[in-house]
């Protein structure tokens, strides 16, 4: 079992910067494909970004590719989501998310075995 906890989240002009953290329990993150993923209100979870357990094969929504990069540390069990030149449209609750059972990362939901509470991103124009 894997608990995520995201955090970073928050109000944040366009054009602006965030960073959002995402810290799972247990001893075998290393080895798990990690996403990340998004809602808006009236919409369905979508996919932005998703990285493999050594980090090497990354993998990005076109929506964000140039703007957001996904990272992951694993001696902190933590992973890591860079979002730069923010725009109203990114608005959304964004969710991480951990997948235990495939080597390259995945871009839909039901790939993801665990998920955090998410947090709230806010872009204002």
């Amino acid at each position: 079992q894997v608990q995520l906890v995201e955090s970073g989240g928050g109000l944040v002009q366009a054009g602006g910067s965030l960073r959002l953290s995402c810290a799972a329990s247990g001893r075998t993150f290393s080895s798990y494909t990690m996403g990340w993923f998004r809602q808006a209100p009236g919409k369905e979870r979508e996919f932005v970004a998703a990285i493999s357990w050594s980090g090497g094969n990354r993998r990005y929504a076109d929506s964000v590719k140039g703007r957001f990069t996904i990272s992951r540390d694993n001696a902190k069990n933590t992973v890591y989501l860079q979002m730069n030149s923010l725009k109203p449209e990114d608005t959304a609750v964004y969710y991480c998310a951990a997948d235990d059972s495939t080597v390259v990362p995945g871009t839909s939901t039901y790939e993801y075995d665990y998920w955090g509470q998410g947090t709230q991103v806010t872009v204002s124009s």
